[in-house]
Protein backbone atom coordinates (compact mmCIF):
# COMPACT_ATOMS: atom_id res chain seq x y z
CA UNK A 1 0.00 0.00 0.00
CA UNK A 2 1.27 3.59 -1.00
CA UNK A 3 2.22 5.69 2.18
CA UNK A 4 0.03 9.35 2.40
CA UNK A 5 1.16 11.53 4.81
CA UNK A 6 -1.15 13.83 6.20
CA UNK A 7 1.07 17.27 7.85
CA UNK A 8 -1.04 19.99 9.38
CA UNK A 9 -1.31 21.95 5.90
CA UNK A 10 -0.41 19.39 3.56
CA UNK A 11 -1.13 15.75 2.23
CA UNK A 12 1.91 13.91 0.25
CA UNK A 13 0.04 11.63 -1.76
CA UNK A 14 1.60 9.45 -4.22
CA UNK A 15 2.05 11.53 -7.77
CA UNK A 16 -0.34 10.48 -11.14
CA UNK A 17 -0.43 10.93 -14.69
CA UNK A 18 -3.03 14.04 -13.66
CA UNK A 19 0.39 15.65 -12.44
CA UNK A 20 1.64 15.60 -15.80
CA UNK A 21 0.60 19.27 -16.80
CA UNK A 22 1.69 20.93 -13.85
CA UNK A 23 5.17 19.12 -13.83
CA UNK A 24 5.43 20.05 -17.84
CA UNK A 25 4.31 23.41 -17.39
CA UNK A 26 7.02 24.12 -14.40
CA UNK A 27 9.59 22.33 -16.65
CA UNK A 28 9.00 24.53 -19.33
CA UNK A 29 10.02 27.73 -17.27
CA UNK A 30 13.18 29.68 -16.21
CA UNK A 31 12.41 28.47 -12.62
CA UNK A 32 12.98 24.77 -13.63
CA UNK A 33 16.74 25.79 -14.76
CA UNK A 34 18.85 23.90 -12.13
CA UNK A 35 17.32 20.52 -13.51
CA UNK A 36 18.46 18.95 -16.60
CA UNK A 37 15.21 18.66 -18.37
CA UNK A 38 14.42 22.12 -17.88
CA UNK A 39 13.41 23.65 -21.29
CA UNK A 40 13.70 20.10 -23.33
CA UNK A 41 10.20 18.45 -23.56
CA UNK A 42 11.37 15.05 -24.32
CA UNK A 43 13.70 14.94 -21.32
CA UNK A 44 11.16 16.36 -19.00
CA UNK A 45 8.98 13.58 -20.31
CA UNK A 46 11.55 10.74 -19.09
CA UNK A 47 11.91 12.68 -15.57
CA UNK A 48 8.47 12.69 -14.90
CA UNK A 49 8.35 8.59 -16.21
CA UNK A 50 11.03 8.52 -14.02
CA UNK A 51 9.01 10.02 -10.64
CA UNK A 52 6.15 7.78 -11.48
CA UNK A 53 8.58 4.64 -12.27
CA UNK A 54 10.78 5.12 -9.13
CA UNK A 55 7.53 4.59 -7.42
CA UNK A 56 7.09 1.61 -9.22
CA UNK A 57 10.37 0.56 -9.02
CA UNK A 58 10.73 0.99 -5.35
CA UNK A 59 7.36 1.59 -3.77
CA UNK A 60 8.66 4.40 -2.43
CA UNK A 61 9.40 7.90 -4.35
CA UNK A 62 9.28 11.99 -3.99
CA UNK A 63 5.21 12.53 -2.79
CA UNK A 64 3.47 15.12 -4.54
CA UNK A 65 2.30 17.77 -2.33
CA UNK A 66 -1.00 19.55 -2.06
CA UNK A 67 -2.78 21.28 -0.11
CA UNK A 68 -5.30 19.49 2.44
CA UNK A 69 -8.31 21.44 0.84
CA UNK A 70 -6.93 21.13 -2.81
CA UNK A 71 -5.61 18.04 -4.50
CA UNK A 72 -3.54 20.58 -7.20
CA UNK A 73 -0.21 19.71 -7.02
CA UNK A 74 2.29 22.28 -5.74
CA UNK A 75 5.61 20.72 -5.69
CA UNK A 76 7.05 16.96 -5.11
CA UNK A 77 9.16 16.16 -2.41
CA UNK A 78 10.74 12.79 -0.49
CA UNK A 79 12.37 9.92 -0.90
CA UNK A 80 14.73 9.57 -4.00
CA UNK A 81 17.17 6.43 -4.65
CA UNK A 82 17.64 6.04 -8.10
CA UNK A 83 20.75 3.55 -8.71
CA UNK A 84 23.19 5.80 -9.53
CA UNK A 85 22.62 8.18 -6.73
CA UNK A 86 25.33 7.93 -4.33
CA UNK A 87 22.91 7.91 -1.03
CA UNK A 88 19.66 8.02 -0.24
CA UNK A 89 18.33 11.19 -0.39
CA UNK A 90 15.28 13.96 0.61
CA UNK A 91 14.47 15.66 -2.74
CA UNK A 92 12.24 18.88 -3.28
CA UNK A 93 11.25 21.08 -5.88
CA UNK A 94 8.47 23.46 -5.65
CA UNK A 95 6.42 23.28 -8.97
CA UNK A 96 3.83 26.31 -8.18
CA UNK A 97 5.82 29.58 -7.64
CA UNK A 98 2.84 30.44 -5.68
CA UNK A 99 3.52 27.89 -3.34
CA UNK A 100 6.90 29.45 -2.62
CA UNK A 101 7.92 31.07 0.55
CA UNK A 102 5.06 29.89 3.07
CA UNK A 103 6.90 27.09 4.69
CA UNK A 104 5.10 23.73 2.06
CA UNK A 105 8.59 22.47 1.31
CA UNK A 106 9.69 22.89 4.67
CA UNK A 107 7.01 21.36 6.50
CA UNK A 108 6.67 18.70 3.32
CA UNK A 109 10.67 17.60 3.61
CA UNK A 110 10.41 17.58 8.07
CA UNK A 111 7.59 15.08 7.34
CA UNK A 112 9.31 13.23 4.30
CA UNK A 113 12.47 13.12 6.44
CA UNK A 114 10.22 11.62 9.95
CA UNK A 115 8.67 8.85 7.40
CA UNK A 116 12.30 7.80 6.12
CA UNK A 117 14.07 7.42 9.65
CA UNK A 118 10.98 5.91 11.35
CA UNK A 119 9.25 4.00 8.68
CA UNK A 120 11.45 3.23 5.47
CA UNK A 121 14.52 2.73 8.52
CA UNK A 122 17.38 4.80 6.53
CA UNK A 123 20.10 5.37 8.89
CA UNK A 124 21.35 8.44 6.73
CA UNK A 125 19.80 11.26 4.09
CA UNK A 126 21.42 13.76 1.94
CA UNK A 127 19.79 16.35 -0.11
CA UNK A 128 22.03 17.19 -3.61
CA UNK A 129 21.68 20.97 -4.07
CA UNK A 130 23.21 22.98 -7.30
CA UNK A 131 25.51 26.04 -5.45
CA UNK A 132 23.72 28.61 -6.83
CA UNK A 133 20.21 27.48 -6.04
CA UNK A 134 19.91 29.46 -2.72
CA UNK A 135 16.37 28.51 -1.98
CA UNK A 136 17.27 24.71 -2.17
CA UNK A 137 20.46 25.96 0.37
CA UNK A 138 18.16 27.96 2.65
CA UNK A 139 15.92 24.85 2.92
CA UNK A 140 18.63 22.46 3.72
CA UNK A 141 20.01 24.76 6.37
CA UNK A 142 16.94 25.27 7.88
CA UNK A 143 15.81 21.65 7.82
CA UNK A 144 19.39 21.36 10.15
CA UNK A 145 21.17 19.52 7.26
CA UNK A 146 24.81 20.32 7.29
CA UNK A 147 27.36 20.89 4.12
CA UNK A 148 29.52 17.37 3.69
CA UNK A 149 32.42 18.30 2.04
CA UNK A 150 33.85 15.12 2.17
CA UNK A 151 30.61 13.03 0.63
CA UNK A 152 30.55 11.39 -2.67
CA UNK A 153 27.55 13.38 -4.80
CA UNK A 154 26.32 12.56 -8.11
CA UNK A 155 27.84 15.04 -10.11
CA UNK A 156 31.02 17.46 -9.78
CA UNK A 157 29.07 20.67 -9.02
CA UNK A 158 26.94 19.17 -6.71
CA UNK A 159 26.55 20.18 -2.63
CA UNK A 160 25.54 17.50 -0.59
CA UNK A 161 24.00 18.28 2.71
CA UNK A 162 23.75 16.01 5.59
CA UNK A 163 20.34 16.16 7.31
CA UNK A 164 20.15 14.80 11.21
CA UNK A 165 18.60 11.99 12.00
CA UNK A 166 15.25 13.05 13.42
CA UNK A 167 12.60 10.77 15.01
CA UNK A 168 8.94 11.02 15.49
Amino acid sequence: MTPTIQTERLILRRPTKEDWPVYRGFMMTDRAGFFSSSGDLAQTWKSWAAELGHWEMYGIGMWAVTRQDDDMIMGLVGPWTPPHWPENEIGWMMLSSAAEGKGFATEAARASLTHAFDVLGWQTAVSYVWPDNTRSVRLAEKLGAVLDPNAQAPSEDTLVYRHPKVAA
